[in-house]
């Protein structure tokens, strides 16, 4: 039997029209351009049009990367959404999505929650699945409206966050060496209070109080996760660069989670890289969430950054806390 090498055929990504800036914040809460940028890197971010949910956003991406990869609707048999914000707490927004792309009824759709770390645990899920022989193609999307949990007085988090979607579709191929070469997952359970929504599942169910108190919003402790971030993200570059004997060096390009430009400068002196290495769109979208790697993927690829035979380290943490290192050879 050959060996089955998973691999993209193609990206796409969606952003929603309405531009917030940092201008715009400080008119909102107590900040200023300045402030924001020399704490986060980050400018401006997208929001979500009040009728626009995470399927919509999806949606849009999923139709740019099956148009990129030359695939139809009809031939995914496989549907994983990566999200923190689906449209309801069920069904699944995949479920919903299949419906709105026209996929077979005979795929297999599901959500997955890792928050930002959710593409590349997404990734890992889609790629084993395939790898197995039950599916063929795998559409994977990461999509988030966060601005619907962002409590917009606490300029704590609200300066943080945005909104859009990131899509590949996953196939199989025969050529040796290409496409997914490993991933390296894990969690750190015991500091889900860092990071974390309160209110809404069955620990905390919504109350008419809770909802009073803006336990449906995201909680932070910043200064934390920031710390556990870039010293978590190191260790799981470092550990899928020595699993598979590759020196940071040979890496073309890397995506980080674009969750502030100071993590990723961290992660950029740790591994002894130029920052021109790293893919940079934190400033003009915030922290997406799980849509953030695939947004900064498609980008990349559409401006020529990731070329054939390049090798590229995708790398991200996110609540849970989760965290998640991928390495793929185009």
């Amino acid at each position: 039997m050959s060996h089955r090498s998973t691999v993209i055929l193609g990206t796409g990504s969606y952003a929603p029209k309405r531009v917030l800036t940092n201008e715009d914040l400080s008119r909102m809460v107590d900040t200023s351009d300045e402030w924001i940028r020399a704490r986060s890197g980050i400018r401006e971010r997208r929001i979500a049009a009040a009728e626009e949910a995470t399927s919509d956003l999806a949606f849009h991406a999923a139709q740019r990367a099956l148009k990129d990869a030359g695939v139809a609707a009809s031939e995914i048999d496989l549907v994983v959404v990566a999200t923190v914000t689906p449209d309801y707490p069920m069904p699944s927004t995949a479920c919903i999505l299949q419906h709105k792309l026209g996929i077979p009824t005979t795929a297999a759709c599901f959500d997955l929650n890792a928050a930002c770390s959710g593409f590349i645990y997404g990734l890992d899920t889609a790629c084993a699945l395939l790898a197995s022989g039950r599916y063929k193609k795998a559409l994977l999307i990461g999509a988030e409206k966060l601005s619907c949990i962002v409590d917009w007085s606490d300029r704590g988090t609200c300066l943080l966050f945005g909104d859009g979607a990131g899509a590949a579709v996953i196939g199989v191929s025969d050529r040796p060496g290409v496409g997914l070469i490993g991933t390296r997952l894990g969690a750190l359970g015991e500091d889900t209070d860092l990071l974390l929504v309160p209110g809404g599942g069955s620990r905390a169910p919504a109350t008419a109080d809770s909802f009073k108190k803006g336990d449906h919003f995201i909680k932070m402790k910043g200064k934390e996760v920031f710390k556990l971030a870039v010293r978590v993200m190191e260790e799981a570059a470092r550990d899928i660069l020595e699993q598979h004997h590759l020196d940071a060096h040979q890496i073309g390009l890397v995506i980080p989670h674009q969750a502030n430009l100071r993590i990723i400068d961290a992660i950029a002196k740790y591994l002894e890289l130029p920052i021109e290495r790293f893919f940079v769109n934190v400033d003009r979208y915030g922290n997406t969430s799980s849509a953030s790697i695939p947004i900064a993927l498609d980008e990349a690829r559409q401006a020529g950054r990731i070329r054939r035979g390049d090798v590229t380290l995708l790398v991200a943490f996110g609540a849970g806390l989760t965290y998640g290192s991928a390495l793929i050879r185009w």
